[in-house]
């Protein structure tokens, strides 16, 4: 057995089970695992390292796993994979559970034993029925489908104690995410929830995988600690210039009248005697424990700023962040603060994070953006045109977001016949399109799951190796708009190689996922649907697939009888058919 790993921080090893303590029978590392559709309780495994499984069963008796480190405040991160039907948990220092079960296609508003949430807190001497209390649901279900990969994100701060051991505050998870969803934050824990390892509460404690409920998965499980002593700003000496041009960098302030001078326990946009119309510079020290390289950024609220640290230059202007490496030791920091106008509160204050050290922040208050967001509801059928932004790519401009009372939610592109993303949660956030001026541009609410870059769904190929087709150029590609169903759904129609295509999109039962019907009269005898595109797609039983490393899966139900082919792409494979007069499929996920 290799060294259990002490690492303040970085991944969990994978590669055998002395990262934890004693681990049971029903714990082991394996290569691959992939659940079965259908089947509770069932995941398959494949030989090899980097995967963490647990697979309870009635000859072996699943127990929880602990793991050799310890932990107070900490960020943590991992994938994990639930089978059908399953329940598992993590908990944070083996006493604050966070719940993991298979939620996929729940409908209810979601509650603290669902998929995300943090468990009830117990009392066996209260009645029946109402022993369980302040538990949090997450604020909305953002689960995925059993088999694939779930990515969690957590920002723990441990309970604080006095030197006399008595408890001073409480426990907090400061955010946590599902799947790119917040669904916590800021949330205060009075206790330890159920099943804890203890009543009590400590400073460290370890991490503990719920075993003993059902099979599960986990991956990429990294671990980040915060134990170093915060930074501290010391022997700061301000000085106040009246200053009517813009700030530059290059100024040098010796050189000007100083209005006012004076020490100051901390940064301040208000240490002078002036509101308008003046700069700001403030020296002193900053007192580093721990030598290492550490992060910064400037709040300059109503002005700008100017940030040097060990006498490198951090930034300067409205947006002042960047890194240095430091010594242990005080280093000199200087700070300047330079408001021009009279636009905005006032405000001055410094973000620092570093080795060991959560981001904190020392200074003003900070003035929140006090724009209410723009949300739009689909409680029932709902469509919205957009733009709507995809990373790495040019906007879609002709976007069309169609919502659905069930839950989930999709963005077709009118210009390329092409489904782009789908989403579980809430709806649409508009504020970047309808605030002000706007930019046109509506966001996702909930788990996101995209599609690939922007490609015509429909193309003709000279072989089945030919490269997808790029543009319109030679397709007589016409968007002919849409039509509504009597449920108001659309079905979007559109000409390409001559042919009329029909496209229409329905939500599956209990919002699981996406069936899509394409219509093609008249198709050409080499023309191909692009189905998925990814880094990796695998068939994993007759006309199921799962797409991208476990991201989503795609069920082909009618393809005309024509063959579908998984091929080499540039962005790494692509799934394709022959288009025979229709083509039905769903996606999962």
């Amino acid at each position: 057995m290799g060294q259990p790993v002490q690492a303040q921080e970085g991944r969990l090893p994978l590669q055998d089970l002395s990262s934890f303590k004693s681990a049971g029978s029903s714990w082991q590392i394996a290569g691959d695992v992939s659940a079965v559709l259908g089947k509770a309780n069932v995941l398959k495994t494949a030989q090899g390292a980097g995967v963490l499984v647990n697979l309870p069963g009635k000859k072996r008796h699943g127990q929880d796993l602990y793991s050799n480190l310890e932990h107070g405040d900490i960020d943590l991160e991992l994938d994990y994979m639930m089978a059908q039907g399953s329940n598992s948990g993590i908990y944070l220092q083996g006493r604050y559970e966070l719940q993991l079960l298979d939620s996929w296609g729940a409908t209810a508003a979601p509650r603290s034993g669902d998929n995300g949430g943090i468990y009830e807190r117990w009392n066996d001497n209260m009645p029946e029925g109402q022993q369980g209390y302040e538990g949090y649901a997450p604020r909305q279900n953002a689960s995925k489908a059993p088999g694939l990969w779930q990515h969690l994100k957590v920002s723990f701060q441990a309970p604080r104690f006095d030197a006399a051991g008595n408890k001073i505050e409480n426990a907090r998870v400061i955010r946590a995410e599902l799947n790119g969803v917040v669904i916590h934050e800021n949330l205060e824990l009075m206790g330890p929830t159920r099943g804890a390892i203890g009543g009590n509460e400590k400073p460290q404690g370890p991490l503990r995988i719920q075993g003993d409920h059902g099979a599960v998965a986990f991956r990429n499980i990294s671990i980040r600690q915060f134990e170093q002593q915060r930074p501290q700003l010391a022997g700061l000496q301000y000085t106040v210039y009246k200053f009517k041009e813009r700030f530059r960098p290059d100024t040098d302030l010796s050189k000007e009248k100083a209005e006012a001078t004076g020490a100051a326990a901390g940064l301040s946009a208000n240490a002078g005697p002036l509101s308008k119309e003046y700069v700001l510079q403030y020296k002193g020290s900053l007192r580093v424990q721990q030598a290492g390289e550490y992060s910064f950024a400037l709040n300059t609220q109503g002005g700008g700023g100017l940030l040097k640290v060990n006498n490198q230059p951090i930034g300067a202007g409205n947006n002042v962040r960047g890194k240095a490496n430091l010594p242990a030791g005080d280093v000199p920091v200087e700070i300047i603060y330079a408001r021009t106008g009279d636009w905005g509160v006032p405000s001055l204050g410094l973000f620092m994070a570093g080795p060991g050290i959560r981001e904190f922040y020392t200074g003003d208050a900070v003035t929140p953006d006090q724009t209410d967001p723009i949300l739009v509801d689909a409680s029932s059928n709902t469509i919205l045109r957009s733009f709507m932004d995809v990373p790495g790519q040019p906007k879609v401009v002709h976007a069309v977001s169609v919502g659905s009372p069930d839950k989930m939610h999709y963005t077709y592109d009118m210009d390329k016949g092409m489904l782009v993303q789908a989403w579980r949660g809430n709806f649409l956030e508009t504020t970047p399109m309808w605030h002000e001026r706007g930019n046109g541009t509506a966001r996702p609410q909930g788990a996101l799951q995209r599609f690939g870059t922007p490609f015509f769904t429909l193309g003709r190929l000279s072989g089945e190796q030919a490269a997808w087709v790029t543009d319109s150029t030679g397709t007589g590609y016409r968007p002919k708009g849409y039509v509504l169903d009597e449920q108001d759904r659309p079905t979007f129609r559109y000409q390409i190689y001559g042919s009329a295509v029909t496209d229409a999109i329905r939500v599956t039962e209990n919002g699981r996922g996406i069936h899509r019907e394409i219509t093609v009269t008249g198709p050409a005898a080499d023309l191909y649907a692009k189905l998925a595109e990814g880094a990796q797609i695998d068939m994993i039983e007759k006309d199921l697939y799962v797409i991208d490393g476990k991201a989503w899966y795609l069920q082909l139900q009618d393809a005309g009888g024509a063959r579908p082919l998984v091929r080499n792409s540039v962005k790494g494979k692509e799934l394709v058919v022959p288009v025979r007069g229709r083509l039905s499929y769903s996606i999962l996920f």
